[in-house]
């Protein structure tokens, strides 16, 4: 027999539904009044509206200006943003600029009191649908609020106040005044705040001049100026400026012909003549823009291995906090005091332009096609003296920095780091015995013809490639590359776990700065300082915020560095750098030379100074008369000899004598010795399952960490 259903028992289930909600409102207003919190919040409503109350017009229209100095004090540059100097008010700022901010950032702008509830409930079902923030729940104010008074960081605290600011803004200031502040104060990257500044430093328009494609084009810099960077990233910048496009046509704003006729602009860029020192600047700006990460606590990870997935979320949190920081050194009155000397600057660049002055090429841009790069780091500091990343010319805007942007095949230069260096750590001497033989599958050596048996100091100061394949594949690729790692090379990957990087076959390369500072780690008994030419960063009033470390981390073994240091000085008095010596002055160094003399290079050291040269051209391409020891060395030479002329010889420090026996079995590098102690890293291959998953999960939280604090809700 069926039970009868109970009368009215959709109205019983709707009841008790809605007395658990009522329950469930009741406790958190409970927790709310008792657990502490209502004091804080009123406390951050009292904060955002006293700052509201402070604020004037003029706190949107100047910048605190940073400055930089070079190691004698003097002046490289000033910071400011130029917001006064390009301020523009309500009245002339386009009409197409004001609507294409509020439909791609804010479609809400003018009917919200500074916040927008559905927008910020929107931005939190998406986070919780996938996982992270994809969406931004601020509103234009909030954003200002926050760009102006507030820090990046993502607590709740801070979002907060953020609105409660916000809505202190909105009653203070009309819809038209935040507009101005707002497109007066956003960042489009390269140093320019503000609409005006950027109009004029890409366009080199005054912003009334410009088209409807070309504001729109600007206006997609500031969602991620690091993604959206018209000098680095133009097809993400055009992806977005079609997508304010679109969302102007949808919301009716423009007309079709017009939308059509704004897609098919061609946008074409036109900055200003730049007559500062180029490669200076841009090095000491991304030295102190990573100094000021480093003080966010920002993890730099720089494992070969790192799954694609943590790769790719970790180059996003890294532009975006680089981005954050970059503008916060423009306008954060900072005073930057760099290792940087001027006259070794000027130096370097000299003999770069004479060393290549015969070649007068250039490309459709006007560039020099035969280019050189090179950096000099002081040995006893560790800290960048001189970076030079092309040669001379007059060109518009800050050009590349190939010392520090521009990674290249290394040749035969990577040998002491990877192969010879990590051998003297597992038995092997400058006076083993090694065969110079051709093997199956193995590399031949530059210019034919095979030695037979030889010592290794032969091998390496004749560059031997058989012989140090041979190496490389009883150390392994993997224990190899683990090492670069160690030393902060950013472009290695599991696709270079070949044995054609011993030669220098890498996916993407090296640049000149990471060259340089793996040599000076040999140099400095193994120890590897994080190369910088940022001392350290004061505020305005003198306070230190940061400083570098000089410390460094050990990398390779003390006698095995002064024994690979005493083979390289084969290099230069009887090897392939015969003829690059610098007199008296005792010094060491290596060649490197790609197929097809497509790069040449020459890195070599003395107690005092190491400096690291490329040669080549910047689409890859053979030049006969390009090796390691013809251009590259000439110009190293000539620039040593330069700083090295009042200086008084200094001998490298001894090794150990260590008796000839049988090298032992390759093991990890990381091992423990009597005179040093490693750390221990295993490589990727040895993890077991879980050690693999919990490295993995710990590189992803704290990648997720940051991109929380940066794009939360």
């Amino acid at each position: 027999m069926k039970k009868k259903p109970k009368p009215h028992r959709g109205f019983w289930i709707f009841f008790r539904i809605q007395l658990v909600l009522l329950l469930l409102v009741v406790a958190g207003v409970l927790y709310y009044l008792f657990g502490g919190y209502a004091g804080e919040i009123r406390a951050l409503k009292e904060s955002g509206e006293q700052i509201a109350r402070s604020s004037t017009p003029e706190d949107f229209r100047t910048a605190e200006t940073s400055i930089v100095y070079a190691s004698d004090g003097t002046v490289i540059s000033t910071l400011s943003g130029e917001k006064d100097t390009y301020y523009l008010t309500a009245d002339q700022i386009p009409y197409d600029a004001k609507a294409a901010i509020i439909s791609i950032e804010d479609k809400k702008f003018y009917d919200h009191k500074g916040v927008d509830n559905k927008a910020i409930a929107r931005a939190v079902l998406a986070m919780l649908k996938n996982g992270e923030p994809t969406q931004g729940g601020s509103t234009i104010t909030q954003q200002l609020a926050r760009n102006i008074y507030l820090t990046m960081d993502r607590t709740w605290q801070r979002k907060m106040e953020e609105i409660f600011l916000a809505k202190a803004l909105e009653k203070k200031y009309s819809k038209d005044q935040i507009l101005e502040f707002y497109l007066n104060n956003i960042y489009f990257a390269n140093g320019y705040y503000g609409i005006e500044a950027a109009s004029r430093g890409y366009f080199q328009k005054k912003t009334s001049e410009l088209s409807l494609s070309e504001i729109c084009f600007l206006l997609a810099i500031p969602n991620s100026p690091s993604l959206y960077d018209p000098l680095k990233n133009m097809e993400n910048t055009l992806a977005r400026r079609d997508r304010i496009l679109k969302n102007l046509y949808e919301d009716q704003v423009i007309s079709t012909s017009t939308y059509h006729l704004a897609l098919d602009e061609t946008i074409t860029l036109n900055q200003a003549y730049n007559t500062k020192n180029v490669y200076v600047e841009t090095y000491a700006y991304n030295c102190a823009t990573r100094a000021l990460m480093e003080m966010k606590g920002f993890p730099f990870l720089y494992k070969y291995d790192m799954e694609t997935a943590v790769r790719e979320q970790y180059d996003k949190a890294y532009g975006d906090m680089y981005a954050i920081c970059q503008k916060e050194l423009y306008t954060g009155g900072y005073r930057v005091y760099t290792s940087l000397n001027l006259e070794m600057q000027q130096e370097l660049q000299d003999s770069i332009d004479q060393g290549l002055a015969e070649f007068e090429e250039v490309n459709d841009e006007g560039v020099y096609a035969l280019q050189s790069a090179g950096v000099c780091i002081n040995n006893d500091t560790g800290l960048v003296s001189a970076i030079v990343g092309g040669r001379s010319q007059s060109l518009p805007g800050y050009t590349l920095n190939r010392a520090y942007q521009s990674f290249r095949q290394p040749g035969s230069s990577i040998k002491p780091l990877i192969v010879y260096t990590p051998s003297l750590e597992r038995g092997y001497t400058p006076d083993t015995i090694v065969v110079d033989e051709k093997t199956e599958d193995g590399p031949s050596n530059s210019g034919g013809g095979y030695a037979g048996a030889m010592t290794l100091r032969q091998a390496v100061s004749l560059s031997k490639n058989t012989v140090a394949n041979q190496l490389f594949l009883e150390l392994t690729p993997a224990v190899g590359l683990s090492y670069l790692d160690q030393l902060h090379f950013t472009h290695i990957s599991t696709q270079d776990l070949r044995p054609a990087v011993v030669l220098g076959g890498f996916t993407y390369g090296a640049s000149p700065v990471e060259m340089t500072s793996g040599f000076a780690t040999i140099e400095n008994d193994g120890i590897f300082r994080a190369p910088t030419c940022v001392r350290r960063i004061t505020d305005a009033d003198g306070n230190i915020l940061y400083e570098s470390d000089t410390a460094g981390e050990r990398v390779y073994k003390q006698n095995a560095s002064r024994m690979m240091t005493d083979m390289l000085t084969s290099v230069i008095t009887e090897g392939t750098g015969r003829g690059l010596d610098l007199g008296e002055m005792p010094c060491a160094g290596k060649t490197g030379t790609t197929n097809d003399n497509k790069d040449g290079w020459f890195v070599g050291y003395t107690r005092y100074y190491t400096t690291g040269i490329w040669v080549g051209y910047d689409y890859p391409r053979s030049f006969a008369g390009l090796s390691g020891n013809s251009y590259p060395g000439h110009i190293w030479q000539d620039y040593m000899l330069k700083i090295h002329a009042d200086k008084e010889p200094l001998e490298f420090l001894p090794y150990l004598e260590v008796v000839p026996e049988e090298p032992e079995e390759m093991t990890n590098p990381f091992e423990e010795n009597e005179q040093d102690t490693l750390p221990e890293q295993k490589p990727l291959e040895e993890l077991t399952p879980e050690e693999h998953q919990r490295l993995w999960e710990e590189q992803l939280r704290q990648i997720q960490d940051y991109l929380n604090m940066m794009n939360g809700v």
